[in-house]
């Protein structure tokens, strides 16, 4: 006799069977299907994800191992191989993406009043930042980046209070990182948190145009002139402040207005630094400090590339590829909601080590990770860059 919900499927019930059909009948996604439509397409990705199956074949495995239960899952009966990878290739990625988007939005109004910045300020603050992922050249033909390599770029702008994402693209790994600012819609009396790649005056501009204020690192060659300098202060590493305006017939033309250079020496490292702004009324330490919240969207990398199985792909085509990191998106929203919906005080990557392992228990979620709350799930001591050598 059932009783009760399986773990998975109290954490799908926080999707919208309403929403989620709108998007489908979208796409025309189920059109002519007859049984494996797609909602079991996501159930059965969504499984993968969350069991942390090292492929497709190994899902599909994992499922008709536990063919008993999949009515209860919503996937109704075992699921070919040759059918999963079918509807990846041929069902719109475009599906999944506006699925993440929805419980992105989700997210967003969860945690609109959180912040996990220790910086207080009533202004929103965005990291813009891309990973690459690679591709083996010979099976992905179609994101050729380098003459033997192949890859795809995540492009993200990150909420650095929530660590949600605001804005995601995928794009072949050759795109510059820099094209991306033409697709941003700039909100005025926010702050956009940018490495040094970019840096493009025209684009800068246009931020700055938007009353809107970036945050990047100076380029080594940059030409300008000294306006005036502002009051340093040596004990929290500022080692000047400074007005300036560009040099040079184009670049000043691009970014005609002032700019600031702040140059700074992290304690920590004793690594020195120079923050280029158009902001000037922050504290200059507070503006070091917003750049190395930019950290938060590392993270998120790292999360998602470790923990949600995009590293090895279920499918070569373009399509299927797609269709596979929107879904690793979705799972990522889909914890973030469950963090809040049910009260959680576990990081997003603990809960997911716990639903891992607890897939096919009937415990109510909140009760199982409250008798998990002793424990400690010690995070993967993975090689990590310095904030300051990205």
């Amino acid at each position: 006799m059932h009783s009760g919900k399986y773990i998975f499927s109290q954490i799908i019930a926080l999707i919208s069977p309403k929403s989620f059909k709108t998007i489908v009948d979208r796409h025309s996604g189920d059109y002519k299907v007859q049984k494996f439509t797609c909602w079991k397409q996501f159930l059965c990705m969504a499984f993968g994800q969350l069991t942390h199956r090292e492929s497709l074949s190994d899902t599909v495995l994992c499922l008709k191992a536990n063919e008993n239960k999949l009515y209860h899952l919503g996937v109704g009966e075992a699921v070919s191989l040759t059918t999963i990878s079918r509807a990846n290739e041929n069902r719109s990625f475009k599906i999944y993406e506006d699925l993440a988007m929805l419980l992105i939005d989700q997210a967003k109004h969860l945690y609109r009043n959180d912040s996990q910045l220790d910086i207080n300020l009533a202004n929103n603050i965005f990291a813009i930042d891309s990973t690459t992922i690679d591709l083996c050249l010979s099976s992905f033909y179609w994101a050729k980046f380098r003459r033997n390599k192949g890859g795809i770029k995540l492009h993200t702008q990150m909420d650095l209070k929530t660590s949600i994402p605001e804005f995601i693209l995928f794009t072949n790994a050759k795109v510059h990182d820099v094209k991306v600012l033409d697709l941003i819609n700039f909100e005025p009396d926010s702050f956009y948190v940018m490495d040094r790649g970019y840096v493009d005056f025209r684009r800068l501009n246009r931020i700055n145009e938007c009353d809107a204020f970036f945050i990047t690192r100076s380029k080594d060659n940059m030409d300008f002139r000294r306006l005036y300098s502002h009051p340093k202060d040596i004990q929290k590493g500022i080692l000047f402040d400074q007005t300036i305006k560009l040099n040079g017939f184009y670049v000043s033309k691009y970014y005609p207005d002032k700019l600031r250079l702040i140059k700074y020496k992290d304690i920590e490292t004793d690594k020195v630094l120079i923050f280029l702004t158009n902001n000037f009324k922050l504290d200059a330490a507070e503006i070091a400090k917003l750049y190395r919240a930019r950290w938060f969207i590392e993270i998120f990398f790292k999360w998602v590339k470790q923990h949600l199985k995009i590293k090895s792909f279920w499918g070569q085509s373009e399509n299927a590829v797609k269709t596979q990191v929107w879904i690793a998106v979705s799972v990522y929203a889909l914890v973030a909601i469950a963090k809040k919906q049910f009260k959680l005080k576990q990081s997003l990557y603990e809960i997911l080590q716990v639903l891992s392992i607890s897939i096919f228990d009937k415990t109510p979620i909140n009760q199982l990770f409250q008798e998990s709350q002793s424990q400690y799930f010690k995070d993967l001591n993975d090689n990590q860059l310095t904030l300051f050598d990205l």
